[in-house]
């Protein structure tokens, strides 16, 4: 039996960061991956995909231009299944080659079959082939991704009625979408295929959507989304789904209502990939929806040498946050220093439009009593704006009336979850609103936007400290 100091289940962010980790601190590593190839649920089927399919659309669409050339314009007047296709498996050619280089630098070994834990130091892997290996270890790291709920009721069928995966597996363009459930992976790809003029509907049951996210925000987002022709159903239950004579998908909603669309992508919820892991085995109990619960400042669970991190042990589920988790949880096991965690750390959401955020929202500086002041700028003001044709857009900055702090930014736009930065930044280095009024910023970009916004809160706010360069 070969032993390793650390042993990672899943090669998706958290894993391949963790086990680079562990290799950098110079112990031996083994990543088991059920997958043919590398790359967890990141590369093969969320992250990686899903942005590779909206890079793609906005591309081909002519998107980005119709704001000079009109909503008509198009760069690829038919645009099939095949050509959202080819760019996807160019992308995870790519990124799996990537990531097997970076394990063969590193020393790390790699196995591929489904783990199963025997004890608290030892796993069983059953490989494609139906061979059985086992592998023993001083600490071992959960990161085996999470994977879409099905409920029984709904009749999958891989064509008309889908999940998240089944979507990229095989993509095609619809002549009508429905998307149940209105979180991140639901918008994203309702606004994916918006963008090629796919009439879609969305279904939520809740009376709102992106609860973490600022809500003026959020009611740009969905005043943009209804503006170009899209319906969302809030508030609705969906009861049914069926497929017709025709093969379309029929949904029968709460109160009677019923939808029919060439293709239904079923997006409410996602479930830890944990079963069949043997967790039993060595006293770990996952949620009913096979999530792990971890120490939120060493990653690890209950059981002492066994850690957990990425989606599978829940919320924010970011591929970034995700890299972190697993970097921190293989320092700890390897009893090296953990630098302490920032703050703060950027969301992004890859829609069309994107929405990115970091700090606080104007809910939560409300509910901690903090005294506040907001400025807003539109994209459609910066010279840059007016060069690319962007009619929305939106930035919000948050700056406390005490300290002059900034507290918040939230951005709605092209773009987003790179400008974000720049907010992140300075949030976590403790910055003023002085710091963007009195810098200079690259002439034309959407970055002034920071400039535009700080001005409008300066203009609210008492001047008690004098500000330089004030435009």
């Amino acid at each position: 039996m070969e032993h390793f100091d650390l042993l990672v289940i899943g090669s998706g962010p958290a894993g391949r960061r963790a086990a680079v980790q562990g290799a950098k601190l110079g112990k031996s590593v083994m990543v088991i991956e059920n997958r043919l190839r590398l790359g967890g649920v990141s590369v093969h089927t969320g992250t990686i995909p899903s942005k590779t399919l909206r890079e793609t659309v906005l591309n081909l669409s002519g998107w980005r231009e119709r704001g000079f050339y009109g909503l008509s314009y198009r760069v690829k007047k038919d645009i099939e299944g095949k050509d959202l296709g080819a760019r996807l498996r160019m992308t995870l050619n790519h990124e799996i080659e990537v990531l097997e280089h970076q394990f063969a630098r590193n020393g790390v070994r790699t196995f591929g079959g489904m783990a199963r834990f025997l004890d608290t130091n030892r796993v069983c892997v059953t490989a494609h082939d139906g061979d059985e290996t086992v592998f023993g270890f001083d600490h071992a790291v959960i990161a085996v991704g999470t994977t879409p709920y099905r409920p029984p009721h709904i009749p999958f069928n891989d064509h008309s009625v889908l999940d998240s995966d089944s979507l990229v597996s095989e993509p095609r363009v619809p002549r009508s979408l429905t998307v149940v459930g209105a979180g991140v992976i639901g918008i994203e790809y309702a606004t994916i295929f918006s963008a090629l003029d796919v009439p879609v509907t969305i279904i939520e049951p809740k009376e709102t959507i992106l609860d973490f996210i600022d809500r003026e925000i959020v009611e740009e987002f969905t005043h943009e989304l209804r503006q170009r022709g899209m319906t969302i159903r809030f508030g609705a239950k969906v009861e049914k789904v069926e497929v017709d004579e025709q093969g379309w998908a029929v949904s029968t909603l709460a109160d009677g209502r019923r939808i029919r669309t060439d293709m239904l992508l079923y997006a409410a919820g996602r479930s830890g990939a944990t079963e069949g892991l043997g967790l039993e085995n060595c006293g770990i109990v996952p949620s009913d929806r096979g999530r792990l619960k971890v120490d939120p400042v060493t990653f690890q669970t209950n059981v002492r040498n066994i850690y957990a991190a990425g989606d599978v042990i829940g919320f924010p589920s970011l591929a970034s946050t995700s890299m972190e988790q697993g970097r921190i949880a293989a320092l700890h096991a390897c009893g090296a220093p953990m630098p302490p965690a920032p703050q703060f750390f950027p969301y992004g959401i890859y829609a069309v439009p994107e929405i990115s955020t970091v700090g606080l929202t104007e809910q939560e500086v409300r509910n901690q009593g903090i005294p506040y002041e907001n400025g807003i700028a539109r994209f459609r003001e910066t010279s840059r704006g007016h060069i690319m044709g962007l009619e929305s857009g939106m930035m919000k900055m948050i700056f406390s009336l005490e300290t002059r702090k900034l507290l918040g930014v939230h951005i709605v736009g092209e773009g987003a979850t790179e400008l974000i930065h720049i907010g992140q930044a300075v949030l976590n280095l403790g910055g003023t609103l002085d710091y963007f009024v009195e810098n200079a910023f690259n002439y034309p970009t959407l970055a002034e936007a920071y400039k535009i916004a700080a001005l409008d809160a300066w203009n609210r706010m008492p001047h008690n400290v004098p500000v330089a360069n004030i435009e």
